[in-house]
C-alpha cells in the first residue's frame, strides 16, 4: 500500500477547533481596530450570527424578524463598535427602521465574516443553538442614523438577509 492510500490516524487533538477558534479571533481583531480607527479606504464587513445563541442581545423585535440568523452590514452608519475581550462579544449600534439598537453578540455565535472589498471571508461551524432566552429590553442610543426596516425571512431555515443602506441614502440633487 502506498503511502498516499494510508488513511491520516484520526487526532486526539482538537486541531480544528483550535484553527476556529483562532480565526474567530481575527474578526475581534478586525472590530476592535476599525472600533478604534474606522473603517480604511472602501472596507466594510458582513457579519452573519446565529440570534438564538447564548448571551446574544437584540431587541426583541429584531429577534422576532429574524429567530435564527442575521446578517449585519458594517459600512456607513454605525457606532459604538467594539470587542470586549473578556466576555469576548462584539458590540455595535445600528439603528432600524430608524429606531436605534445596541447588538451584543458572543464571538461564538458569529457563523459568517466578509470584507467584500478584498473579496476576504471566514465560515464557522454553528454551535448547537438552544432555544432563545427572554428578549432583552432595548438600551437607549444615539439617534440621527437612519437603516431601512429589515425584511422578515420568508422561511426559519433560510440563513439571514443582508440589509442595504443604498436605498435610503440622500443623493445630492443633479
Amino acid at each position: 500500500m502506498d503511502d498516499d492510500q494510508k488513511q491520516r490516524p484520526e487526532s486526539l487533538l482538537p486541531y480544528e477547533k483550535w484553527i476556529e477558534q483562532a480565526l474567530r479571533h481575527v474578526v475581534a481583531r478586525a472590530v476592535q481596530h476599525v472600533g478604534e480607527h474606522g473603517l480604511p479606504g472602501g472596507h466594510h464587513f458582513y457579519i452573519t450570527f446565529r440570534t438564538d445563541a447564548p448571551g446574544v442581545n437584540i431587541p426583541a423585535r429584531i429577534r422576532a424578524q429574524y429567530p435564527h440568523e442575521m446578517t449585519i452590514v458594517l459600512q456607513h452608519q454605525f457606532w459604538d463598535l467594539g470587542y470586549d475581550e473578556d466576555s469576548e462579544t462584539l458590540s455595535v449600534g445600528l439603528s432600524f427602521g430608524g429606531v436605534p439598537a445596541k447588538l451584543i453578540i458572543p464571538l461564538n455565535a458569529v457563523v459568517e465574516f466578509a470584507d467584500p472589498h478584498i473579496r476576504y471571508g471566514l465560515r464557522f461551524q454553528p454551535e448547537d443553538a438552544p432555544p432563545a432566552e427572554e428578549p432583552q429590553p432595548e438600551p437607549e442610543s444615539p439617534s440621527g442614523l437612519l437603516a431601512p426596516p429589515a425584511e422578515p425571512e420568508t422561511q426559519p431555515s433560510e440563513p439571514g438577509q443582508v440589509v442595504s443602506l443604498d436605498a435610503f441614502r440622500r443623493r445630492s440633487p443633479q
